[in-house]
């Protein structure tokens, strides 16, 4: 994050409590971005010891998401900060429940996977997931990268990838459907896949809302539910 744009405060205590935030939330983005690599691989691999890593991160991130919560909230209190540090606060609220439910759909992976390592079918790979789950791990490290930049300008292009994500766990569903048609004995692998994408899906949703959080800090308008042709309006506005 470029400390520049937070500004300096009278208070010497006050600049602290805010990079001491900045570097939780980043800490806890990158722990939820080691989740969900742990997680694909576990699910892709039947890793049992890479799943057990996910679920054990669990408490870690929700200990942080409270911690930074708390932080936020006393600051609001006692400082009633303006201008950028109000809207600093506000969105890192946001965010840590975003990277929570991240965190959330990485374990509910790691889980399926300890629950299928004995199902006989569990050896191929699942290949339909594969560009799924590169689109959303993009998707993240690139938003937490604007985060850590404070820097909107590849907002619009996380957006245009979050409709790539709905495309493609849209085309996922249609070829299961078609699969469990054609033979029933598919059903149960299908239902498997089906599940896992749409973790992956919210994923990149919640991505996508960190980058939107990340605009309103930085522009000062919340850009949330309009499109990309408003949305460039925004961040090109000086």
């Amino acid at each position: 994050m470029d400390n520049k744009k937070i500004g300096q405060h009278i208070s010497r205590q006050f600049n602290e409590e805010m990079e001491d935030i900045r570097h939780k939330v980043l800490t806890m983005g990158g722990i939820v971005e080691e989740q969900i690599e742990q997680a694909a691989q576990a699910f892709m691999q039947c890793n049992l010891e890479q799943a057990e890593k996910v679920i054990q991160k669990d408490d870690l991130v929700d200990s942080l998401e409270i911690e930074i919560d708390q932080e936020c909230t006393e600051i609001l209190a006692r400082r009633q900060p303006a201008a950028f540090d109000l809207r600093m606060l506000i969105a890192t609220l946001k965010i840590i429940t975003d990277l929570e439910r991240i965190g959330d759909e990485s374990v509910r992976i790691a889980k399926m996977t300890m629950a299928l390592e004995k199902t006989e079918y569990y050896h191929d790979k699942y290949h339909e997931i594969h560009h799924l789950l590169d689109l959303v791990k993009g998707m993240l490290h690139n938003s937490l990268d604007c985060l850590a930049r404070l820097d909107a300008d590849n907002v619009i292009a996380i957006k245009m990838e979050d409709e790539k994500v709905d495309r493609e766990y849209g085309s996922i569903i249609r070829q299961l459907i078609t699969r469990m048609m054609e033979d029933p004995r598919n059903i149960t692998r299908a239902l498997d896949v089906l599940w896992t994408a749409r973790s992956l899906e919210r994923i990149g949703d919640h991505s996508c809302n960190i980058s939107e959080h990340v605009t309103y800090m930085v522009k000062g308008q919340d850009v949330r539910h309009i499109s990309c042709e408003e949305l460039e309006k925004v961040i090109n506005k000086q």
